[in-house]
């Protein structure tokens, strides 16, 4: 299993998510960037933060 906290990368944002795989989480990210922040460009520098944020439990 993966979580991954918004947070991490977003200050302030609580959001948290967990999934099986890593894909799991950045779909769901993505839909929370969109629907949330306004993030609508997903860069490579950011695919590549929240990578490096995702962890296992």
């Amino acid at each position: 299993m993966k979580t991954f906290a918004c947070g991490d990368v977003i200050p302030g944002c609580g959001a948290r998510f967990s999934a099986a795989d890593e894909g799991g989480i950045f779909a769901q990210v993505a839909g929370h960037a969109a629907a949330d922040h306004g993030v609508t460009d997903i860069t490579p520098e950011l695919v590549q933060a929240v990578r490096d944020r995702i962890q296992s439990i």
